[in-house]
């Protein structure tokens, strides 16, 4: 007589039986739940409502080189791809459940609890305030910041070239002035044109590049612009 293949599940289920019963696991897994639930929710708050420090108690020897950036890399990423590094709770969308189970393995391994969360992501991820009226840090202490979670979609490609113009003053009157003289130039072979060419290029590059230059002030006045190394730190919409 052959004897019957052993189903491992089987094996598993009567070996548990020797250790518990079945009510006595569901009450263990019930409580097991409850407190993940709790230690989640803690992180979600932290998050959300946001905690002044300037520090973690991480163990260094168990961060990973590859996370750790200073402010200053931080706020040149910002100016170069025109975004913003600002407090958690001004974060517009939940942060995902992967960042909270990343949050609460790095405090299981650093024995600590993580606070002054940071974002970086484009403006439209936050909610900005009125002066009038997804990449998650955390400090390290000295302006250091470790990243803990990436989520969303990667930038454009393009992005950086596009936001270019609006690195500071510089970008935008080197934009300005390029567009100028290339309006002057297609504009000097009119045929109707009396005046000396380079004369007339240079007095329709002056009066371009003024209109451009006014045009430009007024749009950053009326939409509230302002350059990408103001921005990068701040969090309101118009200053």
């Amino acid at each position: 007589m052959l004897l019957e293949r052993t189903n491992l599940v089987n094996a598993l289920l009567r070996e548990r039986l020797k250790a518990t019963t079945e009510e006595e696991l569901l009450a263990a897994v019930r409580t097991l739940l409850a407190q993940d639930g709790e230690a989640r929710a803690a992180i979600q708050q932290r998050i959300n409502h946001g905690t002044d420090s300037g520090y973690n108690h991480f163990d260094i020897d168990l961060l990973e080189t590859n996370r750790i950036f200073h402010i200053n890399q931080l706020k040149s990423i910002c100016i170069d791809y025109r975004l913003r590094f600002l407090d958690s709770h001004l974060l517009k969308s939940h942060v995902p459940e992967e960042a909270i189970s990343r949050i609460k393995k790095l405090e299981t391994e650093h024995n600590t609890v993580l606070k002054g969360f940071k974002i970086m992501a484009p403006s439209k991820q936050f909610y900005l305030e009125n002066y009038d009226d997804p990449l998650l840090f955390a400090p390290i202490g000295n302006d250091y910041y470790y990243l803990i979670h990436k989520w969303g979609n990667d930038l454009s490609p393009y992005r950086k070239l596009l936001v270019r113009p609006f690195r500071n003053a510089g970008s935008l009157l080197l934009l300005l002035a390029t567009i100028s003289m290339l309006f002057a130039l297609l504009i000097a072979d009119n045929p109707f044109n009396k005046v000396e060419k380079d004369l007339f290029v240079l007095l329709a590059f002056l009066f371009i590049f003024k209109s451009l230059c006014g045009v430009a002030l007024y749009y950053c006045f009326w939409r509230g612009k302002n350059f990408n190394i103001a921005i990068w730190n701040n969090e309101y919409y118009n200053k």
